[in-house]
């Protein structure tokens, strides 16, 4: 079992680091470093020219690198933070939705009476929302639009589907327009509605979906809208190699079918929904439904509303993050000019170092290209290589967290109080809280104390205070 560890943690550190991604460029200039000490050494051609501008030019390409390294790792630590506010705004909305809006509600005048039953279902099915707010910001950054996918198809799947109650398919909301198209290098996983939704045995993930079909739809017809097959949680890409094979493969394969043509058009036509800005939206409304039956203090009230606005914001900064990188004017004229430097380099540093000159060019290779491909991996850090955020690992740390929330009983605090084991007064006083409220505060003496009541009582808490000062500043 360790030693399997040990393998994969290896294998982990190697996948991180960029030798991968750099390795062509570095045997590049050290194959035409070798090509400059061949001639020189075997012909009369010497490939050297003076190093003049070795030392500015090195000196400006550094510092050009060094911005682009900062400026991508800024965008880095920039996502971390932003991901950890979403963290925090999930557990602090969750906590005010199971612990401040009650169980028992008083049936008002007008108002739809509703049990503790359905109170606690209602508020468990919000908090599932606040979950499905981080999976569908993972999806989003990474591009995976629509929600048919393992972990967030549950958590939305009652979420309403259309604008309006005749369940026509124009009237299908955007969130729910899918595209019969499955990704390519995507293993669909087969997901049961049997729980709650009447299976339809002729509906298929390939049927296609009109948008402005006029036909009304019966809800028991609203089945064959819904994906049979969900996506996984996380789709990385394919390597290289698979990704040639298939191209490779569909020259052979011909033209696609009028099918693959229709989808494509419905997919072009089908308008893409902000899946977390739509959460949110239902968030909102549950946050009035809370204000305006009364179901919690104005305080909390408040407290909701500014939460969903900073997660709206925390939205916005990682939307921000993911579609502004550095312009790519600028990339291209760094990558430009750091090529040049390093094809040029052995030609200037031959005639000082001879044959050394194939590992110092390969070494300098090393260490430019090395740190462009370090900015260019962590400037975007959503995606899936191996130096990105783990989002898989934030989302289910969030969903740990919420239903650690949900399983809290949130006892009265008498409960908690009256116990045999609560020793309140500890150290000076280790009598247990039920045995000292039920002797009340004027019999309350502690120790040799000959004047019981409060004077006692705060004797000990003075006595307590001495105590654990001079224990905790022992050497």
């Amino acid at each position: 079992m360790g030693h399997s560890h040990r393998v994969r943690g290896i294998r982990k550190l190697l996948v991180a680091t960029i030798i991968g991604d750099i390795w062509p460029g570095v045997l590049f200039v050290a194959s035409v470093a070798t090509m400059v000490v061949l001639v020189s050494e075997n012909t009369e051609t010497q490939l050297a020219f003076k190093s003049s501008l070795l030392t500015v030019l090195g000196l400006v390409v550094g510092l050009v690198i060094s911005f682009r390294t900062s400026s991508a790792y800024e965008r880095y630590q920039e996502g971390a933070r932003m991901w950890n506010s979403i963290a925090m705004l999930s557990r602090n909305i969750a906590q005010m939705i199971w612990i401040h809006v009650p169980h028992e509600r008083s049936h008002k005048e007008g108002q739809r009476e509703t049990s503790v039953i359905e109170a606690i279902v209602e508020k468990r099915t919000m908090v599932k929302l606040v979950e499905a707010f981080s999976v569908s910001v993972k999806h989003y950054l990474r591009g995976e639009s629509g929600v048919d996918y393992e972990d967030l198809y549950p958590l939305v799947c009652f979420l309403p589907r259309y604008a309006n109650n005749s369940y026509t398919i124009s009237d299908l909301l955007p969130m729910w327009s899918r595209n019969p198209e499955v990704s390519e290098g995507t293993a669909s996983i087969a997901h049961s509605r049997s729980s709650t939704l009447v299976s339809d045995s002729s509906s298929t993930i390939g049927e296609p979906v009109t948008p402005f079909d006029s036909k009304e739809t019966s809800a028991m017809d609203q089945d064959s809208l819904l994906p049979t097959t969900l996506k996984p949680a996380s789709i990385p890409p394919e390597m290289m190699i698979i990704r040639v094979f298939k191209r490779i493969g569909r020259l052979f394969a011909g033209p696609t079918n009028d099918y693959e043509n229709v989808s494509q058009q419905q997919s072009n036509v089908t308008p893409e929904a902000n899946i977390p800005f739509e959460i949110i939206l239902y968030l909102q409304s549950y946050t009035n439904h809370v204000i305006t039956a009364g179901l919690a203090q104005p305080a909390i009230a408040t407290a909701l509303v500014n939460t969903l606005g900073m997660m709206q914001d925390t939205l916005s900064n990682l939307n921000r993050i993911k579609t502004t990188p550095l312009p790519f004017a600028y990339q291209v004229h760094l990558r430009m000019s750091i090529w040049i430097y390093l094809f040029f380099l052995p030609f200037q540093i031959y005639t000082d170092l001879g044959f050394l000159t194939i590992p110092a060019s390969a070494f300098a290779a090393f260490l430019f290209l090395g740190f462009l491909e370090i900015g260019q991996e962590i400037e975007n850090p959503f995606n899936y290589d191996a130096n990105d955020l783990d989002l898989d690992g934030f989302c289910l740390s969030i969903r740990r967290e919420l239903h650690q929330i949900t399983a809290h009983i949130s006892p009265e605090p008498y409960v908690l109080v009256d116990s045999t084991s609560n020793l309140p007064f500890a150290p000076a006083d280790s009598r247990d809280a039920s045995y000292i409220m039920k002797a009340g505060l004027e019999a309350y003496i502690a120790g040799d104390d000959i004047s019981p009541g409060m004077s006692s009582l705060r004797r000990t808490l003075l006595h307590n205070w001495k105590y654990v000062g001079s224990e905790t500043r022992k050497d």
